[in-house]
């Protein structure tokens, strides 16, 4: 069995593409006793669906394969904390487990604006771990975000 920076490594591929495609670089892989079930990067833009982040994707495409969209032995691992649509669903999916690499600030679901996955309020709890390769997978968010910066500057702020 792979460790949780090996599978997180696979959605650092998958978010590569994302970054490749002109997307913002979020990579999700689902495995669950140790099988890849399903991998998926962000594509809003590409497929001009507001659902398209990389978890909800990964998520279908498990869910798919395993034929129930319960997959409470599975385990989620995200290059970036979920926002709130993506929480929601894997507390429907029954996840048993979150790994997320980069924290979001603006956006987390998670820890950083909300702990929706962990709030004894709903009928789910979701296990956390989180900063697994996390230098990495803010990197590519943060070169995504500084070149969208530089090629939409004015001609004159770009020299």
């Amino acid at each position: 069995m792979k460790t949780d920076e090996e599978y997180m490594q696979i959605a650092l591929d998958e978010a590569r593409k994302a970054f490749d495609a002109d997307e913002v670089p979020v990579g999700a892989v689902v495995v669950s006793e140790g099988i890849v079930l399903a991998r998926a990067y962000n594509s809003p833009i590409t497929n001009s669906d507001p659902s398209g982040h990389a978890e909800m994707l990964a998520l279908r495409k498990a869910a798919d394969a395993l034929g129930n969209y319960r997959l409470n032995c599975a385990s989620l691992y995200v290059t970036l904390e979920p926002c709130v649509m993506c929480a929601g669903a894997i507390i429907q999916a029954r996840l048993s487990r979150l790994i997320f690499g980069a924290r979001d600030p603006k956006t987390g679901a998670v820890v950083s604006l909300y702990n929706i996955l962990t709030d004894e309020r709903l009928n789910h709890q979701v296990e956390i771990t989180e900063g697994i390769l996390s230098d990495e997978c803010g990197e590519i968010l943060s070169r995504f975000f500084r070149q969208k910066r530089v090629t939409s500057a004015p001609a004159s702020v770009k020299q």
